[in-house]
């Protein structure tokens, strides 16, 4: 069943107001072959405590969404407030995406040097979601790094205020 908006909601209008939205810039990782793969996902939210579960959603014609059907773990690497140019970097289309950013295996998974926080999670289920299929995940390891994150609203990025 294909999703559409309603007749009197277009998608510019519905895109204008989720900007108003503040969101984490994370960046969705997984290694393939040898080769570390990553995307800027702007849909990512915790959705269970007990089991820890989070979700992200991803566009259908992802190459990533491609091989997380067939690797079944992913990363989510919240960046720290002055890692503004990997959220640019890894939005782009193509590949080698993570090709000039810091990163090193934890967990079998590419965690970006200095993040914020960082997840490591097995594919739990993945469920369409209109023009993105949610990606559930399964935390089988977490951590926090010292920086502030960084926060995308109204298509600009920010740091938090203390």
């Amino acid at each position: 069943m294909e999703a559409s908006l309603a007749p009197s909601v277009t998608i510019d209008e519905f895109r204008e107001t989720l900007s108003r939205v503040p969101s984490p810039v994370t960046i969705v990782t997984t290694l393939s072959d040898g080769r570390a793969h990553g995307t800027t996902v702007s849909a990512f939210t915790s959705l269970s405590a007990d089991p820890p579960l989070v979700l992200v959603a991803l566009d259908r014609n992802s190459d990533l969404l491609e091989l997380l059907h067939r690797t079944e773990r992913f990363a989510v690497n919240l960046l720290a407030c002055d890692q503004a140019d990997i959220g640019v970097d890894c939005a782009r289309k193509g590949e080698d995406k993570l090709a000039s950013v810091s990163w090193y295996p934890e967990d079998g998974l590419p965690r970006i040097q200095d993040a914020a926080a960082w997840l490591s999670c097995d594919v739990d289920q993945i469920l369409p979601g209109g023009d993105h299929e949610i990606v559930i995940g399964l935390v089988t390891a977490c951590d926090t790094g010292a920086d502030e994150p960084l926060v995308y609203h109204r298509r600009r990025f920010l740091r938090l205020a203390n």
